[in-house]
């Protein structure tokens, strides 16, 4: 039986990146699978869900963030998706990018055009 968070979660999960979460997700099972309801449970059962953004803007603040870490172009790539899927258009994403430049250097946002690139080349 799963709990209301859990169940909340999914739901979430499914609005925001459909199909590319459960892939994450499901990718977890055979190594972390406590992690994998964890990721359902918190970010999406309890963070995604508050009411006081919407969904697009959460998007453009978790794309701003991955990018300026620098570091973590898989889960950046899976947000990009997310983005798409939410309405975001390739211009506000790449825009959105671009603005880390500022805050994050050029090699961050560099990075984060490329994942973008790469999803984006995948959307045709």
């Amino acid at each position: 039986m799963h709990s209301e968070r859990f169940i909340t979660g999914q739901e979430m999960l499914q609005k925001v990146d459909g199909k590319g979460g459960n892939a994450v997700v499901e990718s977890l099972q055979d190594i972390a699978p406590d992690f994998a309801r964890y990721l359902i449970e918190f970010p999406f059962g309890d963070i995604y869900s508050r009411p006081g953004l919407d969904l697009r803007s959460r998007e453009i603040a978790t794309v701003a963030a991955l990018t300026a870490l620098g570091n973590a172009s898989p889960q950046l790539k899976v947000h990009i998706a997310a983005a798409l899927h939410v309405g975001l258009t390739q211009e506000e994403i790449t825009e959105v990018i671009m603005q880390m430049a500022v805050y994050a250097g050029f090699p961050a946002a560099l990075n984060g055009l490329f994942a973008a690139k790469e999803v984006f080349a995948k959307q045709r």
